[in-house]
């Protein structure tokens, strides 16, 4: 039998394929809630960190937050995957699904490089923006959740983008807690037959055509933006 015929019987004939989309499904899912998670988390430190600190408790959460965005950008994913999953949660009493652990933690991740991105995007608006805006009677939340987020993320849009990208390449770690993601899945398949050559492959291409599909999706949304300022 050639390679392929080998990856095929077990893939097809086996049923490999359940693994192969459960890991998939695990993947994306893991990957867009860490992203909103990780949005909504980084839009949160990167307004305290702009925002004048005239008081003990928003001076408190900045150096908080300068403490947890440097730890997180600062240590590798795995580390923190394995730190949080078999230390932490553990010691805290916590059995969480693991999916949903997963989510949780690619979002605290996701977050400290969001916070950044945000800071920047929020940073390249016109100061006028906001003078304007409070001129006309609004406040500071709304001044920045309808006037000055909305600009800031077209400007940050491809950097979003690649944090995307990021996330979905970094799934790859999921085998460290045992959680079966399409890496897992297709690594399983290649112990299994000990053929590795075409597995390997197939996991390279899918995560090309991921990669490849969301770029496709980022380009659209510029063109589209970009013709609405016109």
């Amino acid at each position: 039998m050639t390679n392929f015929d080998i990856f095929y019987e077990h893939f097809i004939t086996y049923k490999g394929y359940k693994e192969y989309f459960t890991g998939l499904k695990n993947t994306a899912i893991i990957a867009v809630f860490g992203l909103v998670i990780g949005f909504l988390l980084g839009a949160i430190i990167a307004t305290v960190k702009i925002i004048p600190r005239k008081n003990v408790p928003l001076k408190i959460a900045e150096k908080f937050f300068d403490v947890y965005v440097a730890l997180f950008r600062g240590t590798p994913m795995t580390v923190q995957l394995l730190l949080l999953h078999y230390a932490l949660f553990p010691m805290m009493g916590l059995n969480i699904e693991p999916v949903a652990e997963a989510v949780f933690i690619f979002g605290l991740n996701s977050a400290a490089y969001m916070a950044e991105i945000l800071r920047s995007g929020i940073n390249a608006v016109d100061k006028g923006q906001m003078e304007a805006s409070r001129s006309l009677g609004f406040g500071f939340v709304p001044s920045m959740t309808r006037i000055i987020l909305p600009q800031a993320i077209k400007n940050i849009l491809p950097t979003l983008g690649n944090e995307f990208i990021t996330l979905i390449k970094e799934t790859s770690v999921l085998s460290f807690i045992a959680l079966m993601d399409v890496t897992k899945a297709l690594k399983s398949l290649a112990d299994s037959t000990f053929e590795y050559f075409i597995p390997y492959i197939v996991l390279a291409l899918t995560y090309l055509v991921i990669v490849l599909i969301i770029t496709g999706l980022i380009k659209i949304m510029e063109k589209r933006l970009a013709k609405n300022e016109r």
